[in-house]
């Protein structure tokens, strides 16, 4: 089946595409630059690429022309609009997703929207009212489904109750914490978007997602504090303050403010399933919050404690694809991408040197200032730079790597995944990667880094002027480019 999947980047974009490739469905992806897009690098091989902005309707035909799909999803939302125009954009982005729709010939739309069946919607609900009736309007088939709050790990809801959870033994709040919403986990939500394609009872319905949990923000604050065995005390006051709230969720959350506003204004609002009648055409089981929870610190465990990767290379799981269990958060984060293109036949030159990072090795360029961050490091308490690299050749996941922890080496697909151990206020990752398609060859080098609170971001903007001159010769210097 031909699939055209917009905001392929985003959050449920990115989960749902491998579940389509792997379907043997043939998906093309829409994303505004795809510069931004890095999906799994076996992926890359089994999807097509269009680069376009929705709210550019002039383009459509140029960049659609002459193609043609049986399935469409339309996963683009935008919580960040700064300039209260999120209804205007929402709606000319729908519209011009419904005229890609007819100009390919496309049999069935899905949407996956948020419940909005409240009487006074948030800026941020009615804009996907707004783009639900545009879809419903437009005469094509379509499929909607309405979910609350979606738990898994690097979601916005997810990430932002970890931060106040972990970071606040005592929560003083306003009354919209007692909001009643009912979430859902990321997988449920993946099942029936994949499920629904081309399936004639599912056709010109509208469906309200959930699971089992009917719960108030309190309640899954308290109930995520259980599950990672923190307790915390929350006390409710009988006031609600939108912006002192938002400037409370921004500077102790790695939300930035635009989202924060936007989160707190639907918080207003129950969001909770009237209507199951999804689950009698596709039933599935629905997992708990609780469930959802664990479910999503087990993947987030699988990035971070190292030593079950040490174990997985001479045990019964030697044999799982590891691409599928190391997942880098993008939610709340910074990053600092870089790609160089380089000759394909020295793919396996460049590769070694990565491989070869650090310990006596060296880290390419400025090895003074790593060393110097190595010392600032050990004053604070943290490992330093003195525990080099266990060997200079080889290199295994668990490994240490002065102040990194080794946590994914690939050599068949030519991908290093390491996280930070010096002490830091938030959390980094440092990757490399060769992508290749049928038309060039590029190294890229992404450094990732979520903050925690003012401190992680003033330190990630303290450490850009810094970032520019050694990253980007360090790639130059992976690539065989002396500078």
């Amino acid at each position: 089946m031909r699939i055209l999947l917009t905001g392929a980047n985003g959050y449920i974009g990115m989960r749902l595409l491998p579940v389509l490739v792997e379907a043997g469905h043939e998906v093309t992806c829409v994303v505004r630059d795809s510069k931004r897009f890095t999906p799994l690098p076996h992926l890359l091989n089994n999807i097509s690429i269009i680069e376009f902005d929705f709210l550019q309707v002039e383009k459509i035909t140029p960049v659609f022309k002459g193609k043609q799909f049986d399935a469409a999803y339309y996963l683009i939302h935008s919580l960040n609009d700064q300039h209260g125009a999120l209804v205007e954009n929402e709606k000319h982005a729908a519209q011009s997703f419904v005229e890609v729709c007819c100009q390919t010939r496309v049999k069935q739309s899905i949407y996956l929207s948020g419940i909005t069946n409240a009487g006074h919607l948030s800026p941020h609900l009615a804009a996907r009212q707004t783009v639900k009736n545009v879809i419903c309007k437009s005469g094509l088939a379509y499929t909607i489904f309405e979910a609350g709050i979606i738990v898994g790990s690097g979601s916005a809801s997810f990430e932002i109750i970890r931060d106040l959870v972990e970071k606040l033994p005592l929560m003083i709040a306003p009354r919209w914490l007692n909001t009643q919403c009912q979430p859902i986990a990321v997988r449920n939500v993946i099942h029936y978007l994949s499920s629904c394609l081309l399936n004639e009872k599912t056709l010109n319905r509208i469906f309200e997602i959930g699971g089992p949990n009917v719960l108030t923000y309190k309640q899954m604050l308290l109930e995520f504090g259980k599950v990672r065995n923190i307790k915390r005390y929350i006390l409710t006051l009988p006031i609600s303050s939108n912006t002192t709230s938002a400037y409370f969720i921004y500077f102790v959350t790695s939300a930035n403010l635009a989202l924060s506003k936007q989160l707190i204004k639907s918080m207003q609002n129950n969001v909770v399933v009237k209507d199951f009648s999804v689950q009698d055409i596709i039933p599935q089981y629905l997992y708990t919050y609780e469930e959802a929870i664990e479910m999503a610190f087990k993947r987030i465990e699988q990035n971070m404690v190292v030593s079950s990767w040490t174990d997985a290379a001479s045990s019964s799981l030697a044999h799982l694809d590891i691409n599928e269990y190391i997942e880098v958060p993008h939610y709340g984060c910074y990053q600092d991408r870089k790609w160089v293109e380089i000759d394909e036949n020295k793919i396996e030159e460049v590769a070694d040197r990565f491989f070869g990072i650090g310990g006596s090795n060296g880290w390419y360029y400025a090895d003074t200032l790593w060393h110097l961050r190595g010392l600032i490091d050990k004053f604070l308490g943290g490992v330093g730079l003195k525990r080099g690299r266990r060997s200079e050749s080889e290199i295994q996941p668990g490994d240490a790597l002065d102040f990194w922890r080794v946590l994914l080496v690939d050599h068949k697909n030519h991908r290093l995944l390491l996280f930070a151990e010096m002490k830091l206020p938030g959390e980094a990752w440092l990757e490399f990667s060769i992508v290749r398609n049928k038309y060039r060859c590029l190294l890229t080098q992404t450094a990732t880094f979520r903050p925690h609170g003012v401190a992680g971001r003033n330190y990630w903007y303290f450490m850009l002027p810094f970032h520019y001159f050694i990253f980007r010769n360090m790639i130059n210097r992976i690539a065989g480019r002396k500078r």
